[in-house]
């Protein structure tokens, strides 16, 4: 008899060790330990140019609004993302040998002055498009005869 409560006692103590490895092991996945370093670097960009397509006719007071369009020149490697391009009137440069008086941006409206793109540009030139600011010349009550012949120099940001 005595031989049979060993068996037992074996058994149980079997028993009772493997589940005790069992635990051991599950803390020692748990809280094992670790340690380690990493670097990352973010590449730079070159700048996105906005090109206008559009070649607008010669304006004249009171002429209807012309829209402007255009596309992106993106010298990088990849994708650029384009969220607006909003257009302004930089400067107006009038003609050699104009007609006395001024002519300045407050001669031009220029409306929805922000295309929205949202679009990624690729790579290249040409890519993508944007297009919606228009650009009429106002009709004033003054002698705009100084506008005549006159440059509208526009700029475009993008953001």
């Amino acid at each position: 008899m005595r031989k049979h409560f060993t068996k037992k006692r074996i058994v149980i103590l079997a028993l009772l060790l493997i589940a005790l490895s069992a635990v051991g092991g599950a803390i020692a996945y748990w809280t094992a330990g670790g340690s380690g370093t990493g670097t990352g670097t973010a590449g730079t960009t070159s700048t996105l140019t906005a090109n206008q397509t559009t070649v607008l006719t010669p304006m004249y007071p009171g002429d209807t609004a012309q829209t402007i369009s255009g596309n992106f020149n993106n010298p990088n490697s990849g994708l650029i993302w384009v969220s607006t391009v909003t257009a302004s009137i930089s400067s107006v440069s009038m003609a050699v040998g104009h007609a006395p008086g001024t002519c300045d941006a407050t001669d031009f409206t220029l409306a929805n002055a922000v295309a929205t793109v949202n679009a990624e540009i690729p790579a290249g030139l040409a890519k993508g498009a944007w297009t919606g600011p228009t650009i009429k010349f106002n009709d004033k009550a003054s002698n705009q005869d100084a506008c005549k012949n006159a440059t509208v120099n526009l700029a475009y940001a993008i953001a």
